[in-house]
């Protein structure tokens, strides 16, 4: 098997549906789904059982994550947030790309699932961000990560004390162990916005812009102290 596709889920009923069937839709099928699934109390594992996935213990994204690849049997994993929606043909796109690159570890660029101008705008800054950091210290969002399995293993998967930013973590892990990084331009993943509605926008985005500069100034952000509890989950 090539690929194992992990998504972390808590009480996803609402979004998993879809991803699922977008991901029932793509032509390439060589892949497992694995549903890392934190104790939810609604439909989220009835939907998984019956889109034949996988399910394991979850817990807090770095820990579900890091569950789901222990059981993966794939070479390259996929890791997804159940809130996302893959567009037609999107796992064929990104997988050639990866091997054409000689990536071991990559992020697409992203498009919000909104027509709201300020939330898109805000989007294609970050697009840029990802891509004029991604030769000095790369950001890979967690909604999207692709790795080979060899590479996840050497830098020893997600740091689980890492309480925000743990998906930024393993692209700079990985980069400081000479693993190859890249952006994949062939196709971009629809992302929900769902933390701009829970959390407000300009307090969402005080919270990403303080965690950037803590973590290029201070260090990774092992304590709580930006107040960000995962609420959309």
């Amino acid at each position: 098997m090539l690929l194992s596709i992990i998504i972390p889920t808590l009480n996803e009923e609402k979004n998993l549906k879809k991803l699922l069937q977008s991901l029932k839709k793509q032509k390439f099928k060589d892949y497992e789904i694995i549903i890392s699934d934190n104790n939810s109390k609604d439909k989220t594992k009835s939907i998984a059982k019956k889109f034949k996935c996988r399910i394991v213990k979850g817990g807090l994204p770095a820990k579900a994550r890091n569950n789901g690849a222990k059981l993966a049997k794939g070479d390259y994993l996929l890791f997804l947030d159940a809130d996302v929606i893959l567009p037609d043909n999107f796992l064929s796109k990104i997988i050639s790309e990866f091997e054409e690159k000689y990536f071991e570890i990559a992020s697409p660029y992203i498009k919000p699932l909104t027509n709201k101008l300020f939330i898109k705008f805000y989007h294609h800054i970050y697009n840029i961000w990802m891509y004029s950091m991604q030769k000095i210290d790369p950001y890979a969002p967690g909604f999207c990560i692709l790795i080979k399995k060899s590479a996840f293993k050497q830098i020893k998967g997600f740091d689980e004390t890492i309480k925000l930013a743990e998906d930024h973590a393993l692209a700079r892990k990985a980069f400081r162990n000479k693993i190859r990084y890249g952006i994949l331009k062939s196709s971009k993943v629809l992302v929900s916005i769902r933390r701009f509605e829970t959390e407000g926008t300009l307090r969402l985005l005080m919270i990403y812009l303080s965690a950037m500069l803590y973590r290029i100034f201070i260090s990774e952000i092992r304590t709580n102290i930006f107040k960000y509890e995962f609420k959309h989950k």
